[in-house]
């Protein structure tokens, strides 16, 4: 969700390397709604006129939040030790899938990194299918396009050298199932040909919204769960955003919310750790002023129980929670927009510069940093970390790096009641958060693969 669009002046756009993949784009069923759902990152426009990241004191007199650079998320999430001995994430890859892309994503993740002082990395772009000329007057594409830097962005800013692909289809996810094939089925070309340990989903469509699911017919979601399958085959670690609109989320057409609990897919499918949202407390050196908090203002992490999915067995230890249900999230990471990333980005001519941007399509890619970050400590990928990730939070939680979020906040949202943020496993940020020194070498030791 972007809600600062800041910065003036023009950047030339520059081209990044490309693989063109030859695919056969499969048509959406002609009964499914050609409705748009519209990118997470997209949300409220507060400024204009920044040509460079403020301080959190500055946001404050200025928009009344705070703003985050990635050198605060270091110290936040204890990541500068890891630096320090060596694990960055070097010989991993993170996967990003998104309609369309960025035309300008590798330039503007050299901006950003060169303004905090990182190094960038090379950015790989795999076209899937035929995807269209990049129209900046097109809103569906921009806000992808806003999704896309958003999710390269912050992974490396968590796993700078880690190399990242991006993945660009040729048709938008939208509420139903319109997209997702040729999302599935790209993400299934790249694990079968070895490209990519993290796979990192910032989109997502209401369960209801799936064709039969009013009749108890859930083989529209069961059918492109395929490329998940595949993961699991291959050990590769799928994530996906819990979504931004708390214990709802969006009917099919893209706008309005459902008025009672609902949940989404593919953050809901027992194959995918389901990322949710927190907002941190930080100061400007990045150090907490109070323990962090449930996302819950331009939008509110999501979280619930699915309609679609039975608990799996990692789920047992907190059966108490979830019933007999799969729960989300899994774990949290920042995604309130007060507290939201500052962000780089050129591909629109018109608003050239720094935004502030938050919610779980923020959380995800953030979390796929620290799983790149486990799979250098191990020497091998971790694969899906689901049963870890549980074993780790039921034996030792602290002491393995999860830090639970439990001040009383909740993610209740357009009405619809969530659930609190309290001792232990919960359905608003679920085992919690990461202190990251301890956690990445916790899940590098509970991983059972080579």
């Amino acid at each position: 969700m972007r809600i600062a669009r800041t910065g003036r002046g023009v950047a030339a756009a520059t081209s990044v390397a490309a693989l063109a993949v030859t695919a056969l784009a499969t048509a959406a069923p002609a009964a499914v709604p050609h409705t748009l759902a519209v990118p997470a990152v997209v949300g409220h426009t507060l400024v204009h006129g920044v040509s460079s990241p403020l301080s959190s004191e500055q946001c404050q007199a200025k928009w009344h939040i705070n703003c985050y650079g990635p050198l605060q998320y270091r110290t936040a999430y204890d990541l500068n030790a890891l630096y320090r001995k060596g694990v960055t994430g070097k010989g991993r890859t993170i996967v990003i899938v998104d309609s369309y892309g960025s035309p300008t994503v590798q330039h503007d993740l050299d901006v950003y990194s060169k303004q905090f002082g990182l190094p960038s990395t090379k950015v790989r772009v795999v076209k899937w299918g035929h995807v269209p000329a990049f129209d900046p007057k097109n809103t569906d594409m921009t806000g992808w396009a806003g999704e896309t830097t958003l999710d390269v962005e912050m992974a490396h800013a968590v796993a700078p050298d880690a190399k990242i692909v991006v993945v660009e289809t040729a048709v938008s996810e939208t509420e139903g199932t319109t997209g997702l094939p040729e999302m599935m089925s790209a993400e299934k070309y790249l694990i079968d040909h070895g490209v990519g340990d993290v796979i990192s989903q910032s989109f997502g469509a209401t369960e209801n919204t799936f064709p039969g699911f009013g009749k108890g017919d859930f083989s529209s979601i069961k059918n492109l769960r395929y490329a998940f399958q595949d993961a699991n085959r291959k050990h590769v670690t799928v994530l996906a955003a819990s979504g931004d609109g708390g214990a709802t989320d969006l009917k099919a057409d893209g706008k309005t919310y459902y008025k009672q609990r609902v949940n989404s897919w593919p953050s809901s499918d027992p194959l995918v750790t389901s990322i949710g949202g927190t907002q941190l407390h930080l100061n400007d050196k990045g150090d907490r002023v109070k323990p962090d908090s449930v996302y819950n203002d331009y939008g509110s992490g999501g979280g619930g129980q699915s309609h679609v999915f039975t608990r799996p067995g990692f789920q047992n230890g907190v059966k108490s929670v979830v019933g007999n249900r799969r729960g989300t999230p899994d774990i949290s990471m920042s995604a309130a927009v007060n507290g939201g990333a500052w962000i780089y980005s050129s591909y629109d001519p018109t608003a050239v510069g720094w935004d502030v941007s938050g919610g779980t399509s923020e959380a995800t890619p953030l979390f796929s940093g620290i799983v790149a970050l486990a799979d250098q400590a191990a020497g091998h990928r971790v694969g899906n970390i689901q049963k870890s990730l549980y074993d780790l939070y039921a034996h030792h939680a602290k002491s393995n790096g999860i830090v639970d979020v439990n001040d009383g906040t909740d993610n209740s949202y357009q009405g619809v009641t969530g659930y609190k943020a309290v001792n232990g496993y919960d359905l608003a940020t679920g085992v919690g958060t990461v202190d990251a020194l301890r956690f990445v070498p916790a899940l590098a030791r509970a991983s059972r693969h080579g």
